[in-house]
């Protein structure tokens, strides 16, 4: 067992496709999506300590609440439960990440806060218990706790990893605003478009119309993206708000990052690179 502070990047994970197959028996949608993770997100820090203690901080920390249900304790528990262990710990979550943005910031807190348990306790982090617990938690916390690019399908926890979008820069941009999963999930029209590729180029995010129906922000923030020199692919990521652009390297994106924040100061951005 690890006895010291153990810090784990809950990084960003981004939809650089999002196809909508169909609707399930179970309430659920039968998705296809291409996800990838920046080198850039929240941060979680997990401490033994002689009571359990949970504290949010960061730019973004006073936006969610301590008490009550969060996919932090719930991992914690969740894992606890699965792997008979009690020890009590400090988990602190640097909340980098906007709330309610569509680049997986709860899911990927659960899945950071999972990984922090299995160093604590030498679990191996391709445990098959792991990603049962992953997929309870929510659809994305599986590809959060994998980590790695990979193409989703079912709910988007059957994953399949693939290779080549590593290194390339993003700049994410937010106009901070939050947009309702559910709302935006029951204005898809229904349209089955197509299977997804696996070439972000090729494909599309179906969720696009209805995310900017429901936050017509989402459309000037995409707007400003595709007037962006150098930028290869500009689309939304998940459910919305947050839309990014792609580079061929991170100087571009940081570059990138300059000008949208010159011209708009109130929006959030990230510059990074995809893992």
């Amino acid at each position: 067992m690890n006895d010291g502070t153990i810090v784990e990047l809950a990084p960003a994970k981004l939809n650089l496709a999002l196809h909508v197959r169909r609707r399930r028996a179970d309430g659920y949608h039968d998705l296809e999506t291409l996800f990838a993770f920046c080198r850039d997100g929240d941060v979680i820090r997990l401490a033994p300590a002689v009571a359990d203690t949970f504290a949010i901080t960061g730019p973004f920390g006073a936006t969610l609440a301590v008490e009550g249900d969060n996919l932090v304790t719930r991992a914690r528990d969740a894992f606890r439960a699965a792997f008979g262990v009690a020890a009590p710990c400090a988990i602190e979550l640097e909340k980098n990440l906007p709330i309610a943005s569509g680049i997986g910031g709860g899911s990927a807190d659960a899945a950071a806060t999972l990984r922090a348990l299995a160093r604590w306790h030498d679990v191996a982090p391709d445990e098959s218990r792991l990603f049962g617990i992953a997929a309870r938690l929510g659809a994305d916390v599986p590809a959060c706790l994998l980590g790695k690019s990979a193409i989703g399908e079912g709910r988007g926890d059957e994953l399949r990893v693939v290779d080549g979008l590593a290194g390339r820069g993003v700049l994410l941009v937010n106009p901070r605003v939050a947009v309702s999963t559910a709302r935006v999930f029951a204005g898809w029209d229904g349209v089955d478009r197509g299977a997804i590729t696996g070439d972000p180029a090729e494909d599309r995010n179906d969720l696009t119309a209805p995310a900017v129906a429901a936050a017509p922000e989402i459309a000037t923030v995409l707007g400003a993206l595709e007037a962006l020199a150098n930028a290869r692919l500009v689309r939304m990521s998940g459910s919305g708000a947050t839309c990014f652009a792609l580079f061929d390297a991170p100087a571009d994106a940081r570059s990138a990052a300059a000008a949208i924040g010159a011209e708009h100061p109130g929006w959030w951005w990230l510059a990074s690179e995809l893992a």
